[in-house]
């Protein structure tokens, strides 16, 4: 039997989602809280896509396989019974044995918070990002227009990355501002490493003005890392899903995707 999985988490305590030997990773602290409440063996799961450390997750779906039967809502508060209080399971399905979290997705979507602020937040910190000068909207959303459709983003990809290739489609980029908080989302088939948040040190850099849109056409026609911005923090960025086929019938977004500013 296959089960999927939505997970939420606050990535700030963990080393980011992938299981590592020092057990401190969302994947590892799930698979324990799994463990512990069918009372068996070993559970592995796979994911619709990793995060790095300190990244935030809305809605992670994984699955698993297992001979264990449990009605759904025992999958969510019976595994939530083991969780650490920032990590929580937020729905739970049977799903074909054809489904796979990752492979099934057809697109993924992020979305980044942003504070511009004179002053560093506090309350916010670790969950957003911040910037202490104005930025201005209109330069950024030319420049987000230049990145969408297909594209060779070697310029935004980290050197870990192990993707076949750099080539990806971006669907979305969306650019919104609420009060000192700005969103931007990301939609796209796929994301290689570290592409957000390069993406992101790339748009602030033409928001404060040091770079014109139209660079971003010659970072993406260099096609080297060294072409680019910086790579923006990790607080700010919030893996907000997979997108899957109507059929296999799993729930679009949790509710805690609204809670975001902007």
């Amino acid at each position: 039997m296959r089960i999927a999985l939505g997970v939420s988490y606050l990535g700030t305590a963990y080393n980011g989602w992938q299981s590592q030997p020092d057990g401190q990773t969302v994947q590892d602290k799930l698979e324990l809280a799994l463990q512990r409440f069918t009372d068996g063996p070993s559970v592995n799961t796979l994911c619709a896509g990793r995060t790095d450390a300190g990244v935030h997750g809305l809605m992670q779906v994984v699955h698993f396989d297992t001979d264990i039967r449990r009605d759904t809502n025992s999958w969510v508060r019976g595994t939530n019974t083991y969780l650490p209080p920032d990590i929580a399971v937020q729905w739970a399905a049977e799903v074909p044995d054809s489904f796979h979290a990752r492979a099934a997705a057809i697109a993924r979507r992020y979305v980044y918070v942003l504070m511009e602020s004179p002053v560093r937040p506090s309350l916010e910190a670790n969950r957003v990002g911040w910037v202490f000068r104005p930025l201005d909207q209109t330069a950024m959303q030319d420049a987000a227009g230049r990145m969408l459709g297909e594209h060779d983003f070697s310029s935004f990809r980290a050197a870990a990355c192990q993707a076949l290739s750099p080539v990806k489609t971006v669907q979305r980029i969306a650019i919104s501002r609420r009060g000192a908080y700005w969103r931007f989302e990301f939609q796209a088939n796929a994301f290689l490493h570290h592409m957000i948040r390069n993406i992101m040190g790339c748009l602030i850099a033409v928001g404060h003005g040091h770079k014109p849109p139209q660079w971003i056409d010659e970072v993406l026609a260099a096609r080297s890392r060294d072409a680019a911005a910086p790579t923006f923090a990790p607080g700010g960025l919030y893996f907000a899903g997979p997108v899957y086929e109507a059929h296999w019938g799993l729930p679009e977004r949790t509710a805690s995707f609204d809670w975001l500013p902007g």
